[in-house]
């Protein structure tokens, strides 16, 4: 049979063979009916956000609600240089390439094999008495292997391989999601930080006022040696606190660092320069639940992975049935001045059936892919549920945030009226210095409460948008 024969051979037998495959055992995936993502209370918009919150889609880029160009800047770097972003893309380039070994089984198998030696060969293997001379042999030749895929193993190892990657890419949009939360977090922390080395070093300044203004009364006869004692220790006390925000600081800025994969030492300079926390203006938007499930790459690996193991329960059923292979081989073996010649060449067609009997093993394997899909809807459900939690959770902390800021802006403007007023009571000479002073240390408390309720609310908003999972 010459070479195109057999090929044409092959190429029908491997057709009807795979015609004849039409049947995939195990499960077809779709989301149960009882999964917790269809529950309409999973669908519903949230309970929690009240005011300050719209059901408007939430934007991929959520920190542009924020209008900092520095935080901008920062977020695009961590997205391009973040070493877990690099670490999680190297990752799903695995994925993909198993994705294509694993595609690879659907298609034949082909080897070449070629020789020559210089030789003498035994007479008597080919019962011979005599020896035979030395001589110049060669052999060639191609097979091909092609598995049969009639029970659907191949296929659902491919859909399979398939689910993972694609939940391997989504656990990177989440890595993602981490990274740009993280850098916002950052950066808040280093304004807050700033800001609250101003304060102190506002209080610091009162305080030394206040010490001299002790010291000049002491001096004049008109104070006690115990004020004067009083107001060192409460310099003393302004200046310790000087430390703990340049160590905030400080602390935020390597880690911001860090986020866009560098070192300490070469921290962003621009966002040193924040001073003030960045405030969001009006409601956030922040969409429902539907929304919520859709955005969220978390949700979304857990439901591949499900995927992923409904279809390992069609790989495990495959198991059970016969395993079919057809074999195509064609060569030339014998003197090498004949190769080629039709006394040399060779082919044969054949085929394998390959099939254990199955047990108690392989319908075990089965049970056991079963119960994997099992726990990986109740994965999914957990995540489902944990995800409006998160969200509910961040949504009810940041409202009562909120109202928190709205008391102390209060506050602190009628802290600052009060200082004011003793201010123009000093000027007018009816008020003692050190009332002046007292006035304007209630409105740095003021201002200084202030300040962290603002840091916190806005670390609310940055919990908020990492549970919604916005930023990829």
């Amino acid at each position: 049979m010459s070479h195109d024969a057999m090929r044409g051979y092959a190429t029908g037998l491997i057709a009807a063979l795979a015609l004849a495959g039409c049947t995939t055992v195990g499960p077809n995936y779709r989301l149960p009916d009882k999964a917790a993502a269809r529950a309409p209370v999973a669908q519903a918009p949230f309970r929690e956000g009240g005011a300050l919150a719209e059901a408007t889609p939430l934007p991929p880029r959520w920190w542009h609600l924020y209008d900092d160009p520095v935080l901008d800047g920062l977020e695009e770097q961590a997205l391009a240089a973040n070493t877990d972003l690099r670490g999680a893309a190297a990752n799903l380039a695995r994925a993909r390439a198993v994705t294509s070994s694993v595609e690879g089984a659907k298609e034949p198998d082909f080897s070449a094999q070629f020789g020559v030696q210089h030789a003498r060969l035994s007479g008597e293997s080919y019962l011979l008495p005599d020896s035979l001379p030395v001589a110049n042999l060669g052999s060639g030749g191609i097979e091909m292997s092609y598995q049969i895929d009639l029970f659907g193993r191949i296929r659902r190892s491919v859909e399979a391989a398939r689910a993972q990657e694609e939940a391997v890419a989504a656990t990177r949009d989440a890595v993602q999601v981490t990274v740009a939360a993280d850098v916002a977090r950052a950066y808040i922390g280093v304004c807050s930080a700033q800001e609250a080395l101003d304060i102190a070093g506002a209080v610091l300044a009162l305080q030394q006022r206040s010490l001299e203004i002790s010291q000049r009364l002491t001096h004049a006869g008109r104070g006690a040696v115990g004020d004067v004692t009083q107001a060192e220790a409460r310099v003393d006390l302004a200046r310790a606190a000087l430390p703990i925000h340049r160590a905030h600081a400080r602390t935020a800025l390597y880690r911001l660092a860090y986020l866009l994969g560098r070192a300490p030492a070469d921290y962003p300079r621009a966002a040193e320069a924040c001073r003030h926390v960045p405030v969001l203006a009006g409601a956030l938007p922040v969409g429902d639940g539907a929304a919520l499930l859709r955005r969220r790459p978390d949700l979304r690996a857990a439901e591949r992975q499900l995927a992923a193991a409904t279809a390992r329960v069609g790989v495990a059923t495959a198991d059970l049935y016969p395993q079919i292979g057809i074999g195509l081989s064609s060569g030339s073996t014998g003197f090498l001045a004949d190769l080629g010649q039709a006394a040399a060449n060779s082919w044969s067609v054949g085929s394998l059936i390959h099939w254990t009997f199955p047990g108690a093993g392989a319908r075990g394997r089965v049970k056991a892919a079963g119960a994997e899909a099992d726990a990986a809807l109740a994965h999914f459900d957990g995540a489902v549920l944990g995800a409006l939690r998160e969200t509910e959770t961040a949504l009810a902390a940041m409202g009562q945030d909120r109202d928190r800021v709205v008391a102390l802006v209060a506050a602190r403007r009628g802290a600052d009226t009060a200082a004011d007023q003793a201010r123009r009571l000093r000027a007018a000479g009816k008020s003692p210095a050190l009332a002046d002073i007292g006035a304007q240390q209630a409105a740095l408390v003021a201002r200084s409460a202030e300040q962290a309720a603002q840091a916190e609310l806005a670390s609310d908003q940055i919990t908020l948008f990492l549970a919604l999972g916005g930023g990829w």
